[in-house]
C-alpha cells in the first residue's frame, strides 16, 4: 500500500472566495486545497448554492440562530465532505472501467509517483486487468484534503443587543469551533502570526489531540515566515499537548495577499535553516507535548509524530518545484496565484480572470489597501479600484462596511471600526481638514491618500465567487478585489487543470518565452526595493532602534546573497541560468551597497 500523498503540490488559500470551493473542484484527483472560513456569510451562500446544485438537504442557517457563525461553517464543511466523497467514488469507478480516463489521470501524476508506476504495471499485465485495477485503486487512491484557513488576527469581538458576547463568539474563535465540530478529517492552517487566546482555545476540542494509534483527526498547520517563529509557536502549542503537523513556510514578499516582510531574511536561507534544524523542532515540541499530555491524562505517543515542512511563494517552473523538494527535502510545494488562471480549480469571475491574463509586471504592486495596515499584493485595474475612483471623483470616500470582519480599530469606538469604512474615513478626513493650514499641500495629499487608500476587502474578496456562480450581490456596489502574488505577471493565459499540473511536473510548459528571473532572484529584488522605499518614505522621528533595524535588515540581505552565491555554484539545478544568476547577485550587492542608512545627527 502506498501511503504517500498523490501530489507534491497543494493549492494554498487565496482571498476569501478564490478557493472557497476548490476541494469540490479538485479533491477527487488527490489535490489538497485550502478554503478560508473566516467569513460565515460566503460560506452560507456557497453551502446553499451547492446544496441546491447537488440536491442535498442542508438547510439555511439564519443569523438569528444561536452560534450561527460556527454552525454555518460546520454545515458547509460537512456538505463539502459529502460532495467530495461522492465525486471521489465516481472518479474511482470511472478510471477503473475507462482506460482513456485512467491514462488521462496517470498523465497528471508526478513522474516519480509510486502510484503512477503501480498503475502502469497493472496496465502492462493484460490478465485480470479489471479486478486488479479496481483493487489497486481502492487500496491506494485518496482524495485531496479539505483544509481550512483562519487568519488569527481577524478575531473581532461580537455583540448582541449592545452587550459584548463571550470571547468564544469572536470571529476567529467561532470559525475554529465550526471546523472543530465538523465531521471532516483535515488540517487547520493558522496564518498571520500568533494569537495566544485563540491558540489556547484549541485545547477545548479532542479532535486536535492524538488518539491511541497516533491518528489526529484535525491537524494543525502553522503558516510561518522563519524558523524562530516556528519554534516559538510550535512550543507554545506543544505545552498544551498540541502537535503542529506541518510548518508552511511562505515568502514574506513574493506571495499573494498580505505580505509580512521578514527582517531581510530570504527564502533560501530560511529553508536551509528548516532543513538543518528540523529534528530540533521535532524533539523540542515532542518533549513539551508528552509532559502536557501526561498532565491532562491523555494518550501519549511513544515516538514523535509526523511533522511536514512545506514551502510556497513565487514558484513558477517545474525546475524550481523540484529544486525545493530535493534541496530542502520539503514535503509539498504550494502553487497559489497561477491557479487563478485555471477555471476548473478556482472561483474567479470572467472580468477578473481576463484582467489577470493581460496584466504585466508593472501592473502588480504592493498596496496599502488592506484595513489591517499590512502591505497587500494586488493588481491595477480591478473593478473595485475603478468604482472607488468614480466615488472619489464625487468626493465620496469609504465603504458602507456591511460585514465588519476587519472592524478592528478601537480609535473611535469600543466596538471597533474598519479603517476602510465611510464612518471611519469621514472622521479622519474631517480631522485632517482641521490641520490643513498647518501643513504643506503635498503633506495634505499624502495623508489623505493614506486614509482613502483602504478598500473593503470583506466584500471585494468574495464578490468574484458570487459573480462566477450568478449569486445575487446585495448592498453597495464594491466590485472585485483580487490578491495575486507578483509571480502571476509571468503567466499570460487561461489553462486547463491538466495543463497546469503538467507544467508543475515538467511534462509541459505554459510560460511564454518572455524573460523570467529565478524565484529567489525575484524575491531578493523585492526585498532590496522594500528596504530602499522604507528608508525613503520614513517621516517619523529617527531613533537608534530604527537605525539598528535597518542595519540588521541590510546585513541579512548581504548574508542571503552570499548564501545564494555558494548555492548556485554548487547545485546541479539551474545550469543554463547559472552565469546570469551570479551576475544578478553581483548587481544586487552593488544596489544594496548604495542604500544609505541615515544616522542620528550629533
Amino acid at each position: 500500500m502506498i501511503n504517500k500523498p498523490l501530489h507534491s503540490f497543494h493549492i494554498p488559500v487565496m482571498g476569501l472566495s478564490y478557493t472557497i470551493d476548490s476541494p469540490i473542484r479538485v479533491a477527487q484527483y488527490g489535490i489538497s486545497s485550502v478554503i478560508s472560513i473566516i467569513d460565515d456569510e460566503i460560506v452560507e451562500k456557497m453551502k446553499n448554492f451547492y446544496s441546491k446544485k447537488f440536491n442535498l438537504n442542508y438547510l439555511g442557517i439564519s443569523s438569528k440562530t444561536e452560534d450561527y457563525r460556527a454552525k454555518r461553517i460546520t454545515d458547509y464543511l460537512d456538505m463539502m465532505d459529502d460532495i467530495v466523497t461522492e465525486k471521489f467514488e465516481s472518479f474511482k469507478d470511472e478510471i477503473s472501467k475507462n482506460t482513456d480516463a485512467l491514462k488521462h489521470f496517470m498523465a497528471i501524476l508526478p513522474n516519480t509517483s509510486e502510484l503512477k508506476c503501480g498503475l502502469q504495471n497493472i496496465m502492462n499485465q493484460k490478465d485480470s486487468f479489471a479486478s486488479n485495477i479496481k483493487s489497486f485503486i481502492e487500496k491506494n487512491l485518496t482524495p485531496g484534503s479539505i483544509d481550512v484557513n483562519i487568519m488569527t488576527k481577524v478575531d473581532k469581538d461580537n455583540y448582541r443587543n449592545n452587550e459584548p458576547l463571550p470571547v468564544i463568539f469572536n470571529d476567529a474563535h467561532a470559525s475554529l469551533r465550526g471546523f472543530a465540530q465538523s465531521k471532516i478529517s483535515s488540517s487547520m492552517v493558522l496564518s498571520a502570526g500568533m494569537n495566544p487566546r485563540l491558540y489556547s482555545y484549541i485545547e477545548e476540542f479532542n479532535d486536535f489531540f492524538p488518539g491511541s494509534n497516533n491518528y489526529i483527526k484535525k491537524k494543525i498547520i502553522l503558516k510561518v515566515s522563519d524558523f524562530r517563529s516556528a519554534m516559538i509557536q510550535g512550543n507554545f502549542l506543544a505545552k498544551k499537548g498540541l502537535w503542529v503537523s506541518e510548518y508552511r513556510v511562505e515568502s514574506g514578499l513574493n506571495c499573494g495577499g498580505h505580505a509580512f516582510a521578514t527582517e531581510g531574511l530570504l527564502l533560501g536561507p530560511i529553508m536551509e535553516e528548516f532543513r538543518v534544524k528540523k529534528d530540533e523542532l521535532i524533539s523540542s515540541a515532542h518533549s513539551l507535548m508528552i509532559k502536557a499530555l501526561e498532565q491532562k491524562g491523555k494518550y501519549i505517543p511513544n515516538e514523535p509524530l509526523e511533522m511536514k515542512i512545506t514551502v510556497q511563494g513565487g514558484v513558477g517552473t517545474s525546475e524550481e518545484h523540484d529544486f525545493l523538494i530535493e534541496n530542502y527535502q520539503v514535503d509539498s510545494v504550494g502553487w497559489g496565484s497561477p491557479f487563478l488562471l485555471v477555471p476548473e480549480a478556482t472561483s474567479v469571475d470572467r472580468e477578473t480572470r481576463d484582467l489577470l491574463v493581460k496584466s504585466k509586471q508593472d501592473d502588480y504592486y504592493l498596496s496599502n489597501i488592506s484595513p489591517l495596515g499590512v502591505p497587500f499584493n494586488t493588481v491595477k485595474g480591478t473593478s473595485n479600484e475603478i468604482l472607488k475612483h468614480h466615488k472619489e471623483a464625487k468626493s465620496k470616500f469609504g465603504s458602507s462596511c456591511p460585514k465588519k470582519l476587519l472592524a478592528l480599530s478601537k480609535e473611535y469606538s469600543p466596538k471597533g471600526m474598519c479603517t476602510a469604512s465611510k464612518k471611519y474615513q469621514d472622521i479622519k478626513l474631517k480631522d485632517l481638514e482641521a490641520v490643513k493650514s498647518e501643513i504643506t499641500q503635498k503633506q495634505f495629499e499624502s495623508e489623505k491618500k493614506k486614509i482613502t487608500d483602504k478598500a473593503c476587502l470583506c466584500v471585494g474578496l468574495v464578490n468574484s465567487a458570487y459573480l462566477e456562480q450568478g449569486i445575487e450581490i446585495k448592498g453597495e456596489k464594491q466590485g472585485v478585489v483580487v490578491c495575486p502574488g507578483p509571480n502571476l505577471a509571468y503567466f499570460d493565459k487561461e489553462v486547463s487543470l491538466s495543463e497546469m499540473i503538467k507544467h508543475i511536473y515538467g511534462n509541459g510548459n505554459i510560460l511564454p518565452d518572455a524573460e523570467r528571473s529565478n524565484m529567489f532572484i525575484n524575491e531578493l529584488k523585492m526585498y532590496v526595493e522594500h528596504l530602499s522605499k522604507e528608508i525613503a518614505d520614513f517621516s517619523a522621528e529617527l531613533t537608534n532602534s530604527q537605525i539598528k533595524k535597518w542595519k540588521a535588515f541590510k546585513a541579512n540581505l548581504f548574508e542571503g546573497i552570499a548564501y545564494y552565491e555558494t548555492l548556485f555554484k554548487t547545485t546541479s539545478f539551474f545550469v543554463t541560468d547559472k552565469n546570469k544568476i551570479q551576475r544578478q547577485l553581483e548587481d544586487f550587492k552593488m544596489n544594496l551597497d548604495e542604500i544609505v542608512i541615515p544616522e542620528l545627527q550629533k
